[in-house]
């Protein structure tokens, strides 16, 4: 079966992305997908939606789409397992690794006297360790296709957000490991990033999400299809590193 699958897979674009399992990391799978990509669907726990997602972009496309991978990112034992069964899957043995989008995230709101050492321990493992440590372990993967890296960070970069200090430096933290990598791996592999603005509100925010509206100039929330198309246009431009891509409605030209 692994032979036949790699036979059939035979210079296709293969790409990992982390939290895939709903939001912006299914839409941007579903993307990739339709564009004719065999995507690895990393998820924590969300295996129901990830078996979903598979089979209804099987059932569109009518091929073998990409496969489920499990892992708790902060966990090194489990990151570690999760690399090991990407590298020896037979799609990456016929064909590298094109792309790599590092979207698992975990987002809430709590005051900094609050939020636990620990919380915040977390946060940086998910938003930077593991992925540093996954672009790190596929390199050589990345390079034998002159592949591209995206991070998907955020418009908080230069600004203080109540309650969001955990989250927003992590982010931060991604952003300039991604950048920096754009410089360091060049020209072997691309490195960018893209920043979302108001696309999808927690419910714990929807006021606060409502009053950032006012400020968009194009007046509206974005869409997870509108993440979805800048990550694979940075991923599939061969001429696009060390760049942040806003997909904001240019909410980042105003005061925030």
């Amino acid at each position: 079966m692994n032979w036949v699958l790699a036979m059939n897979i035979m210079n296709t674009k293969i790409a990992l992305i982390t939290g895939a399992g709903h939001r912006l990391g299914a839409a941007t799978a579903n993307r990739l997908m339709d564009s004719g990509w065999f995507v690895f669907v990393h998820v924590r726990s969300s295996m129901k939606p990830a078996r979903e997602l598979l089979e209804q972009a099987e059932v569109r496309n009518n091929r073998k789409c990409g496969s489920i991978v499990q892992a708790d990112l902060t966990d090194d034992g489990q990151l570690k397992a999760m690399v090991e069964e990407v590298k020896n899957h037979p799609a990456v043995k016929a064909n590298g690794l094109s792309g790599l989008v590092h979207n698992a995230s975990f987002y809430s709101q709590s005051k900094f006297e609050e939020t636990s050492f620990e919380s915040f321990r977390n946060l940086n493992r998910l938003h930077m360790e593991a992925p540093y440590f996954l672009t790190q372990q596929f390199l050589p993967e990345l390079r034998a296709t002159q592949g591209s890296v995206v991070g998907v960070v955020d418009t908080s970069w230069g600004k203080a957000w109540e309650g969001l200090s955990h989250y927003t430096s992590s982010k931060a933290g991604l952003r300039q490991l991604m950048l920096n990598l754009a410089g360091e791996l060049s020209p072997d592999v691309n490195v960018n990033c893209v920043a979302p603005g108001a696309i999808m509100a927690a419910e714990w925010e929807s006021e606060h999400f409502t009053k950032v509206l006012e400020k968009v100039p194009m007046g509206r929330s974005g869409q997870a299809s509108d993440i979805a198309a800048a990550v694979q246009h940075l991923l599939e431009a061969p001429h696009l590193s060390g760049q942040v891509l806003h997909v904001d409605g240019g909410w980042s030209i105003e005061d925030a």
